[in-house]
């Protein structure tokens, strides 16, 4: 069985001398490395992979942080800790890390890690998510922290470049995908897009506004500004809020 992995590594020698390794005793499959807490953190959202190789200070996200984010995910990688600290052993298990590698890194000890992730990987049955189960939380960021926030408190999007401004009645937080992107996270059956730039939780609408051009703004119940609906959204949005 293939394995696909991911190296969260912000030292460049540290980062090439595990890749050397693992391709020298393996057959994983390293899928992409980064530097950097948060970049890994993004490509984790929209790309799975079976283990994450993580170090622990690193920047944006500390490694323990994003270890505990990678655990609220529905399809949760395997996670093995590379770090010059001992302290943090205890807090990794706590997590189920697979193991904890102290560098300098010892061949011996990777080629045995190595195996033993192949071995379970070979005994782990194939699981596959029920297909009418949809994820409760998404993951937002605000202050370089990352709130595990319930769907249903979301009250709108709004589109910012290639990334979304999402508001709660906590505040704005940023979910680092477009807004596109964040449309197939959040059930139909609640969230409208009611404009290209924005969407809405319909369970939230306070009043709508007769605006020009026979469209409308919309006021939700925890966010002060109003949210415009375009024209090509207009029909949709009087069927739907029985106008």
């Amino acid at each position: 069985m293939k394995l696909n992995a991911l190296i969260v590594e912000d030292e460049y020698l540290a980062r090439e001398e595990l890749t050397y390794l693992i391709e020298k005793h393996s057959i994983i499959n390293i899928v992409a490395a980064f530097d950097d807490g948060l970049d890994a953190f993004k490509f984790l959202q929209s790309n799975k992979v079976d283990i994450v190789f993580l170090d622990i200070n690193i920047p944006s996200i500390d490694g323990m942080l994003l270890a505990r984010n990678i655990a609220q995910f529905l399809h949760k990688p395997q996670i093995v800790f590379t770090t010059a600290y001992k302290e943090y052993a205890v807090d990794a298990f706590e997590l189920e890390a697979v193991d904890y590698l102290l560098k300098p890194l010892n061949e011996q000890r990777v080629m045995g890690l190595l195996t033993k992730l192949h071995t379970r990987a070979q005994d782990k049955e194939p699981q596959q998510p029920p297909t009418n189960i949809r994820s409760q939380t998404i993951n937002l960021m605000h202050n370089n922290r990352i709130h595990v926030t319930a769907i249903s408190d979301i009250c709108c999007a709004i589109a910012h470049e290639k990334v979304t401004h999402v508001y709660t009645s906590e505040g704005c937080f940023i979910a680092p995908v477009t807004i596109s992107e964040l449309m197939l996270r959040l059930p139909a059956s609640d969230f409208f897009r009611c404009h290209r730039s924005y969407c809405i939780n319909i369970n939230d609408v306070k009043e709508i506004i007769p605006w020009v051009n026979s469209t409308y703004m919309i006021k939700l119940a925890d966010v002060e500004q109003h949210i415009p609906v375009s024209r090509s959204n207009l029909k949709a949005f009087r069927v739907l809020m029985q106008l």
